[in-house]
C-alpha cells in the first residue's frame, strides 16, 4: 500500500530553529548576521512588552503586530481548540508539572546558548527570530526554559515553581510540561502564523534509579502495544539504530541510554493512542463520512533525528486516516543541560511538537489564521475537554494581488522581511504569499522576484478599494525599506 507522509510544518521545523541556508553580510561577536535588508526607521526607544520596558537597539526587529499578539493568551481560554488540546495532553502526564504560563521574553543564552546552538547558526539571525535587542528575545521554542526549570527545581526557586498549575506533582521538576506561545518570522500560507504555540516534555532519573529499575525490569520491554481508552493500541514500528550517526552519548551507558529513550517511547504512545482516540469518536459523531470510524490500531514509527539538545534523537510518527503525520522530536537530553542546572546525578528525555500543526488535524481546522479569530462562528464551534469537527461558515472570496521588483544591487534581499512586512500592514487579511516568478537579466544581470499575495478575510467580503490601498502601502514600504526597485 502506497502511503505518505503528511506535513503540517515539519517536526524538526517545530521543536528546532530551522536551518535553511542564510546570506550573512555583517557578522556580530555572536556569529550571526545583525541587520535585516529592512533600512533603519525611527522609532521610539523603549519596546514595551507585558507591560515591562526593554531599550531598543539595532537588533530590535519585533514589530508592533508581534508584540500586540504576546496578551492574546491563547492558551488560557477553556474553549478554544488550543487550551482543549494543551489540557487533554497535561491529562496524560499526571505527575509531571504542569506550566502555560511563563513569560516568553527571554535571554540569547536561554534560547539558544544554554541548548548548544552554534554561534553561527541561522535560527539566531535576525531574518529568522524577532529579537527586543541583542540580548533578548521573544522565545522561538519552549526549549528555551529546559535549563530554567530543570536549575529552579535544583535550587528551590519558590517563585518560579509557583508558576506550575500542580507543583505538587513533581515539586523538584524532575519532570514538567510547558505550553507556550513562539515567535518565529516566516512564510505566509494556510498553515504557518509568526505565532504559534509548542508542547515541551522533561522527564528526568536519578542514575540509582535506573539501575535499580533495570534490574527490577520496571519499564515493559513490550512497548509494543500501548493501549488507550476503547481498546485502542499504539503499534510500535522501530527500526532506528543507535550508531555513530545518532549515538549514545559518552556520559551515558548503553542500558542508561535504552532505559530513558524505552520510558520516553512508551509515555509517547500512551499520549498519542489517547487524542486519536477521542479524535476518531469525534468525527464519528460529527457524521464526518471521511472519518476512518472504524480504525483502532495507531502504527507509530520512530524516526533517526538530529537536534542540538538530544542524543539520540528521534522523530514520531503516526499512521491515521490513510497518512504518517510527523508528531514530535525528541530524544535523550544533552548531559551537559542537566550539569548546568546542577542535576550531575540525573538523566532525562525531553521531546517538543507544535500544538497547531495536531490541533489542525483534529479539529479539521484548515487555515492556521483561524486560530486568532474572535469570530463566534468559530469560537462557539468548541467546548472544554472535547474534540468535535470544526464546520466551515461561509468561503468568503479572496482578492489577488501580484509585484514585481528589482533586487537591490547589493543583492542582499531576505524573503521572511518581505513577509513579516506583508503581515504587519495587512494582519490577518493576507492569506498566502507565494514567489511565482525569479529571473536575472541577460544583460544587465539584475535579480527580479515576482512575489503573489493572496488577500481574504476569514470573516466578510473584502473591497478591490480596500485591498488596493493595502496594496499601495506594500509597494510603498518595499521599496523604501527593503531597497527594492518596483518593475
Amino acid at each position: 500500500m502506497h502511503t505518505c507522509v503528511r506535513r503540517l510544518g515539519s517536526v524538526r521545523a517545530q521543536w528546532i530553529l530551522r536551518s535553511t541556508a542564510t546570506q550573512y553580510k555583517a557578522l556580530s561577536p555572536h556569529g550571526v548576521r545583525m541587520q535585516s535588508s529592512i533600512t533603519s526607521a525611527q522609532r521610539p526607544e523603549d519596546i514595551r512588552v507585558l507591560g515591562s520596558s526593554y531599550s531598543r537597539d539595532k537588533w530590535s526587529n519585533a514589530t508592533p503586530a508581534i508584540l500586540e499578539k504576546t496578551g492574546r493568551d491563547l492558551l488560557h481560554h477553556p474553549s478554544h481548540p488550543l487550551a482543549i488540546l494543551k489540557e487533554l495532553i497535561f491529562k496524560e502526564f499526571p505527575t509531571f508539572a504542569h506550566y502555560d504560563n511563563i513569560s516568553p521574553v527571554v535571554s540569547t543564552y536561554q534560547n539558544f546558548d544554554s541548548l548548544g546552538f552554534s554561534k553561527d547558526h541561522p535560527g539566531r539571525s535576525v531574518t529568522d527570530t524577532y529579537y527586543i535587542n541583542e540580548d533578548t528575545l521573544l522565545r522561538t521554542h519552549t526549549s528555551a526554559h529546559q535549563l530554567q526549570l530543570l536549575a529552579a527545581g535544583k535550587k528551590n526557586d519558590s517563585e518560579l515553581l509557583a508558576l506550575a498549575k500542580n507543583s505538587s506533582a513533581s515539586p523538584r521538576n524532575e519532570r514538567f510540561l510547558v505550553a507556550a506561545d513562539v515567535y518565529r518570522r516566516d512564510e505566509i500560507d494556510a498553515s504557518h502564523y509568526p505565532v504559534f504555540h509548542q508542547m515541551e516534555g522533561v522527564c528526568t532519573f536519578s542514575r540509582a534509579e535506573i539501575q535499580k529499575q533495570l534490574c527490577n525490569r520496571d519499564i515493559a520491554t513490550d512497548t509494543e502495544r500501548s493501549t488507550g481508552e476503547s481498546g485502542s493500541v499504539a503499534k510500535l514500528l522501530d527500526t532506528t539504530v543507535i550508531g555513530d550517526t545518532n549515538p549514545v552519548q559518552p556520559d551515558h551507558s548503553e542500558e542508561e541510554s535504552a532505559f530513558v529513550a524505552a520510558h520516553m517511547k512508551q509515555m509517547m504512545n500512551n499520549m498519542v493512542v489517547q487524542i486519536l482516540t477521542k479524535a476518531v469518536a469525534a468525527q464519528k459523531s460529527s457524521g464526518d463520512v471521511n472519518a476512518t470510524s472504524s480504525q483502532t490500531e495507531f502504527p507509530v514509527r520512530w524516526i533517526d533525528a538530529f537536534f542540538p539538545f538530544t542524543s539520540p534523537s528521534w522523530e514520531m510518527e503516526v499512521f491515521f486516516q490513510g497518512e504518517w503525520l510527523e508528531i514530535c522530536g525528541c530524544g535523550v537530553m544533552k548531559q551537559g543541560i542537566l550539569n548546568d542546572a546542577g542535576m550531575t546525578d540525573r538523566i532525562g528525555w525531553a521531546f517538543g511538537f507544535g500544538l497547531e500543526r495536531l490541533a489542525m488535524l483534529l479539529f479539521g481546522i484548515p487555515d492556521i489564521r483561524l486560530f486568532w479569530s474572535s469570530d463566534p462562528r468559530f469560537t462557539g464551534q468548541f467546548a472544554p475537554g472535547q474534540i468535535n469537527t470544526f464546520k466551515p461558515f461561509s468561503r468568503h472570496p479572496a482578492c489577488t494581488k501580484d509585484v514585481s521588483f528589482w533586487l537591490p544591487e547589493s543583492g542582499e534581499f531576505y524573503e521572511n522581511d518581505l513577509m513579516d512586512m506583508v503581515r504587519e500592514i495587512a494582519g490577518d487579511l493576507v492569506e498566502g504569499v507565494k514567489m511565482i516568478d525569479s529571473f536575472t537579466h541577460p544583460k544587465t544581470g539584475k535579480a527580479s522576484r515576482c512575489y503573489r499575495i493572496n488577500y481574504c478575510s476569514m470573516d466578510r467580503n473584502v473591497t478591490n478599494e480596500e485591498i488596493n490601498t493595502i496594496q499601495e502601502q506594500v509597494r510603498q514600504r518595499i521599496v523604501s525599506q527593503l531597497g527594492v526597485t518596483l518593475r
